[in-house]
């Protein structure tokens, strides 16, 4: 059964999807994520300021026990407790965000993807941006002693916000 989402909040005014898929169900073979949307905020990404002024659109189970700082990003709320992301201002000039669909960026994409909402041109572009990551897993792997957890935080926080478990790299 396909519901309508309409999104009022800072950053998009009567924008609407559809759901068209049952929540974190029907994933391409090739697109494993290890953290659901709910697990990465309560472990901390993003600096708790992400998901702030949008929490209406998305199931309140996300928020319980999320990190969240409504106003500023504080590293302190990252699960391994440093900056690991770029500002919003890099990625548009980088060309990675879609300001039609998810002008935030790629988590939510991720959230509405996890959510049901389909669309095939932008899922293709952000799960070929999340197979990319992989690349960190394998220097973690390669430059850290197993379950030495604390080797290379940046690079594992950087993970987390891409839906890997670093922690148990």
């Amino acid at each position: 059964m396909e519901k309508i989402v309409i999104v009022n909040d800072k950053m998009q005014r009567r924008y609407r999807y559809r759901l068209v898929e049952p929540a974190g169900k029907n994933f391409p073979s090739d697109f494993k994520p290890e953290l659901s949307p709910k697990e990465m905020l309560r472990l901390g990404v993003f600096g708790g300021k992400y998901m702030t002024d949008c929490q209406k659109e998305f199931p309140a189970d996300w928020f319980t026990k999320a990190k969240l700082s409504p106003e500023k990003y504080d590293a302190r709320l990252n699960y391994f407790k440093v900056r690991a992301s770029q500002p919003l201002a890099v990625w548009r000039a980088r060309g990675w965000i879609n300001n039609e669909h998810d002008p935030r960026g790629w988590f939510q994409w991720y959230c509405r993807y996890w959510q049901g909402r389909r669309l095939p041109e932008e899922d293709a572009r952000q799960i070929s941006r999340w197979k990319k990551m992989r690349r960190h897993v394998t220097q973690v792997k390669k430059n850290c002693r197993a379950g030495d957890i604390f080797c290379r935080p940046r690079q594992r926080q950087a993970l987390l916000h891409w839906a890997y478990d670093s922690r148990s790299i």
